[in-house]
């Protein structure tokens, strides 16, 4: 289009002024994406033993329940970090990040919006609106059969190594890995080393988490599954939490991390130059660790 109007008829030999052109406009500039990944258990949701109320009785913060098992109360938060974890799941992409199998997740209710994903079996299931993405299942499965031992192999040891003095259970999950129920004062720490010396070369990695003794096939990773989600959502950042050792590997894939005072990632002194030892403990560690997420998500 001219820059000015066409020439009257009079004005006919007059040169054309020539025409202006407009630069393209600058493509919209991307809305950053928070992508927050944290394990639950002892992490943000807590038992009524290890919620760690030392306080007196009457200053004991007001819990809200988000989990019933057997008909009776199982896991809670404190009403602070329910009103804080809300805050998180409106403002950032909340992936709730756990070992457990899709049916003890489907337990849990948190508060906030229900997450549109969530990480189950260590990494082997990604749900997505409350069902298990095929595909992500299917090449989890095809890593583990190509680099790990069977899981039979490992059962057979387990049943054949453990004293049933101290064994209460032995489980599998989502047939992707096998965890002990076990009486803790009783369990010898050596059996434990034992067996991940043992499970290592197989592909196996040991961890002990209160009660229990995961192996776990090494390529089973919350941290894969974490990068996947971030993939589809678009995260431009990553946050996480946890408390164990099969959190390891997801702290150290975020941006920025977050574990607390208690778990055995503080036990074994575990530290990342990213990751934020914290000195609370139970469920006042909950607290400090969404608090810390939502800070980290305004910066």
């Amino acid at each position: 289009m001219s820059a000015t109007s066409p020439a009257s008829p009079a004005t006919t030999t007059a040169q054309a002024t020539p025409a202006t052109t407009t630069a393209p406009a600058a493509p919209a500039a991307t809305a950053p994406v928070t992508l927050v990944a944290s394990d639950l258990d002892r992490t943000l949701i807590y038992s009524a033993a290890s919620l760690d109320l030392s306080m007196p009785d009457a200053e004991a913060p007001r819990l809200l329940c988000v989990e019933v098992y057997g008909h009776k109360p199982l896991s809670y938060l404190t009403e602070t970090a329910a009103a804080l974890l809300t805050e998180v799941a409106t403002s950032t992409v909340f992936v709730p990040t756990t070992t457990r199998t899709r049916e003890q997740y489907g337990r849990i209710h948190l508060p906030g919006p229900a997450p549109r994903y969530a990480i189950c079996a260590n990494g082997g299931h990604i749900l997505v609106d409350g069902v298990s993405d095929r595909d992500w299942q299917q090449r989890v499965e095809a890593r583990i059969a190509a680099e790990c031992a069977p899981l039979t192999e490992i059962r057979a040891h387990l049943a054949t190594t453990a004293d049933p003095a101290w064994l209460l259970k032995e489980r599998v999950a989502e047939n992707l890995f096998a965890y002990l129920v076990v009486e803790r004062s009783l369990l010898p720490e050596e059996w434990v080393k034992e067996l991940a010396a043992w499970a290592g070369p197989l592909g196996w990695t040991v961890s002990l988490q209160g009660r229990k003794i995961y192996a776990v096939p090494s390529p089973l990773t919350k941290s894969a599954a974490m990068r996947e989600v971030a993939r589809r959502t678009g995260a431009t950042r990553t946050l996480a939490a946890g408390d164990s050792l099969l959190d390891a590997d997801l702290l150290l894939a975020a941006d920025l991390g977050w574990r607390p005072g208690h778990g055995e990632l503080a036990d074994e002194g575990w530290r990342a130059p990213h990751v934020v030892a914290l000195e609370e403990r139970g469920g006042a560690a909950g607290e400090e660790i969404l608090r810390r997420f939502l800070a980290a998500a305004a910066v």
